[in-house]
Order: structure tokens, then sequence, then C-alpha cells
């Protein structure tokens, strides 16, 4: 296969389309469905899902849930502000009121090794203090507290819920609930996996009346899902490794459903990432496990299980949609995006949805 350009996964987007809130009802949005094969476009709502898909069809969402990971505080002395985004955890089993982060900071030319910072509201606070300098503005920052409650709770009550950078508003206490799917259970992620924000009770039920399995899998979204590529020749990036983790039950009915030519539909880019990263063993059998994926998928790589997504609508020159591309192929995707431009749906988190079968 010949190489492959950045530059051939842009698009053009007026900026009146991102969408900067979430539907006023959850479930609310529109669905663009895109069949692989024909390159054929329909257009409805995301409640008629089920309609869409049929008996046996198994759903896989991602459980990770997020954390409010943007902290916003002071810089010791002086007052100057301070920011500090939580990447991942570099120090687990530590004591829990004090803890080692990665983390983007700002602003970065004044927060080098040895400064301090401190994040509080009323009686609590969070101190911080940088203890390394790492390519792209990253730091090792450790955190701690001084009043016995653990550094968790305290990024808990401070932090605030880290909307992407396309989103240009100050997150509100909203935002901690629609910034969330409503199955969220494993803390760990800095961004949603947002295509699974358009789900509801009331659509889960009707799936599951329609003969259509749902199951769960784990990936904790790091930074990488917003980091932009650095290079022209897309080969030539490499994704930020992300931790997962994978059922036994679930890695069973996945062996199942790919033996008995039932289609494996992911929900969202984090879950393709997740399924696509699974080994099997010598007889077939999907392995479950938990460890760390650093799996960049575009156009080239072969799917083992995954058939089918749903997502939301990316950004131009991105990995997730080249990750799309790879499944849809490119031109037909990129046509897909024109007409969803055309027809004027939401982009990105808050964004509507995509079904591609």
């Amino acid at each position: 296969m010949d190489a492959l350009n950045v530059s051939d996964f842009d698009f053009d987007l007026p900026a009146e389309l991102i969408a900067q809130q979430p539907p006023a009802v959850r479930g609310g949005s529109r669905l663009l469905a895109l069949d692989r094969a024909s390159g054929r476009v329909s257009h409805h709502r995301f409640s008629d899902l089920p309609s869409l898909l049929v008996p046996g069809d198994v759903l896989v969402v991602n459980d990770t849930r997020v954390f409010p990971a943007r902290l916003i505080g002071r810089r010791l002395p002086g007052g100057g502000a301070a920011e500090c985004l939580l990447v991942r955890r570099t120090e687990v089993g530590g004591a829990p009121h004090d803890e080692t982060w990665i983390a983007l900071v700002h602003p970065g030319q004044r927060l080098r090794e040895g400064s301090r910072m401190v994040f509080e509201s009323g009686d609590r606070r969070l101190h911080a203090e940088v203890l390394g300098m790492h390519f792209h503005g990253r730091r090792t920052v450790r955190l701690w507290t001084e009043d016995g409650t653990t550094v968790r709770e305290a990024v808990d009550a401070l932090g605030h819920v880290p909307l992407p950078p396309y989103i240009k508003r100050d997150d509100v206490a909203a935002d901690r609930e629609r910034y969330q799917t409503i199955y969220a259970r494993e803390r760990g992620s800095i961004a949603a996996p947002t295509a699974g924000l358009h789900f509801t009770p009331a659509l889960f039920e009707a799936l599951e009346t329609k003969g259509i399995i749902t199951l769960a899998v784990t990936l904790h979204v790091g930074y990488g899902t917003f980091q932009p590529l650095r290079v022209d020749r897309v080969e030539e990036h490499e994704m930020e490794a992300e931790d997962f983790e994978v059922s036994a039950p679930t890695a069973a009915a996945l062996t199942a459903a790919k033996r008995e030519g039932r289609r494996i539909i992911a929900v969202g880019t984090t879950s393709v990432r997740t399924l696509e990263s699974l080994p099997a063993d010598p007889a077939g059998n999907v392995q479950p496990g938990s460890g760390e994926t650093a799996l960049f998928i575009h156009p080239g790589h072969r799917f083992r299980l995954v058939s089918g997504m749903v997502t939301n609508f990316h950004l131009p020159r991105s990995s997730l949609l080249m990750l799309v591309a790879a499944l849809a192929g490119t031109d037909r995707v990129l046509a897909a995006y024109r007409e969803a431009v055309a027809k004027e749906y939401r982009f990105y988190s808050y964004g509507d949805a995509m079904l591609i079968l």
C-alpha cells in the first residue's frame, strides 16, 4: 500500500457546526448511516439504532469513567494563575494522600522543576510540585494533601471536567453528568468515549428486545485522544499507550459471535482499538486480559473482530478519522463527512453520530 499523507484526511468544516453543548435531551442526536460496501448514506435519529441492526448483533461499549482531571489554581509563591491536566498516574500503590502523575501544565514556561502550585476551594486544598520536565509540555508532578484526605478525594472535589479544546467555553456543573456515558463504571479517563454519550436506558431496553447483545470492555482514554499528528506521513505517527481490560466472559462472548458469523459493532474508536488489540489462541479463541495498547489503526489495517461501529464525527487530520477510514474507506468516509456538513450535522464530542456497517 502506498504511503499515506496526513493531508489526505483533511476536510472543510464550518466552525458553527462544532457542537458546544450537548443536545437538550440525551439520545436526541441525529444518526448518519454509512454502508461500507456501497458507500450509500442514509439519515436517521439515534433512537432508530435498533431498527438498523439485526438480532444477534453484538454491541461493544467502553465503560470507562471520566474523572475531573483539570485542576485550576495558582503558583507559589506569587499567586499567578496555574493549570494542571492530569494525564496518567505513575506510582500506583503509594500513599493515598501523596501521588505522582504525568501532567500537562500551564503556563509551561513558568512551571519548571521545583515549581509549586496549589488548588483550593473553601477548606479543601491540594498541593503540587513539578518534579521533572518532558517532551511536548509534559511534567512529572507530585500531588499531596495535608488534611488527611486522599488525592483522589481532593481531585474529585476541586477538579473540572476536561472538556476537549475545541469546546470554547468553561465547564459547568451539568458537564459532570453529560460528559459521561450512563454506563460509565471504571474511573480513569480524561476524555469521554463520546460515541456512548447518545445511549439511554430506553434505547438499551429496545436493543435487548430486538435481540442485540451488549458487552463492555474498558479502555482509559488518555491525552492521545487530543494529540495532534506532528508528522506528514501517517505511518510515522505513534499513539500513546492507554490501559485496557477485557474480562473472560466478554472474551468468550466475542469468540462465540465471531465463530457464528455475527457482527461485532464497536461503540466508539476506543472500543475498536481495544477489540483489535486482543490476541487469539491457535484455536481462534479471543483472549481476555489487561495491559496497555498503543495500536494505531489507519487504512491498511486488517480488522480481526470489528465489522461495524458507532462513532461521532472527528477532527480533520486526526488519528480517529484515520481509524474510521480504515474501516469504511477514506473516499467513502470523506464523502459522508461532506454530506454531513451539507446537512448541518453537529460535529465532535457533543455532536451527532455515525453508524458504519
